[in-house]
């Protein structure tokens, strides 16, 4: 018997288009956002309807094994079981992070027939979502050493930055680093470092917020 490779499993399978998926749990029209064919968003004023509510069952602290899978593997078993029992099941996995694609343990999308797809798009680049986060976050980070470099108005102390950028790549090379050489026109020299966009500050906040106005607020704060 021969055994195919995760990403064999996923190229093989047939997709559905997303609005079908979407139609069987009651969604349409303005419900959902259309990212291509086979992915899509929820509008968020879905969070507020009066539908009903479900029973949630959450998956969480599973030792991995060598290979990866655990958490998310285990969760779409589960979900493609109770679905072969006939119960009404939505699984909701969060977001991976490139972190983990490039690395030993591979993608965060499931793995043999228990992965979800299509499974490059969503270990890649998905809807652009962790994009958003680092764009964010790195406009905060530009605009303190903007600041330092038009007078330092505020008076910030450059050893006293805590404040780090990110980027979607777990890349030890970038922790810590001294960045603003090159002359005044760069900036001022200082230790700065990266942190991963799924472990930053704004990916929290927006993990936290209630709605666009909570966030919004939130991020005013910072």
């Amino acid at each position: 018997m021969v055994m195919l490779s995760d990403i064999e499993i996923a190229q093989a399978a047939e997709m559905k288009p997303i609005t079908e998926i979407a139609g069987k749990l009651g969604l349409q029209g303005e419900d959902i956002i259309p990212y291509g064919h086979y992915k899509a968003k929820l509008n968020h004023k879905l969070a507020k309807s009066d539908k009903p509510e479900g029973k949630l069952i959450l998956v969480t602290a599973i030792s991995p094994t060598p290979a990866g899978e655990g958490k998310t593997t285990t969760s779409v078993g589960l979900a493609d079981a109770m679905n072969a029992l006939g119960k009404k099941t939505m699984l909701c996995l969060r977001e991976p992070s490139l972190g983990p694609v490039f690395g030993i343990k591979g993608g965060a999308a499931g793995g043999g027939y228990a992965q979800v797809v299509p499974m490059e798009d969503i270990n890649l680049h998905f809807t652009g979502d962790i994009h958003a986060i680092g764009a964010a976050n790195n406009l905060l980070a530009a605009m303190i050493d903007n600041s330092i470099q038009q007078g330092n108005p505020l008076n910030i102390d450059p050893r006293r930055i805590t404040w780090k950028r990110c980027m979607d790549m777990n890349d030890r090379q970038l922790r810590f680093i001294v960045d603003g050489l090159g002359g005044k026109v760069n900036g001022t020299p200082r230790e700065d470092g990266f942190d991963i966009t799924v472990a930053s500050e704004v990916m929290a906040v927006f993990c936290l917020a209630t709605d666009l106005e909570d966030l919004k607020a939130r991020l005013s704060r910072i």
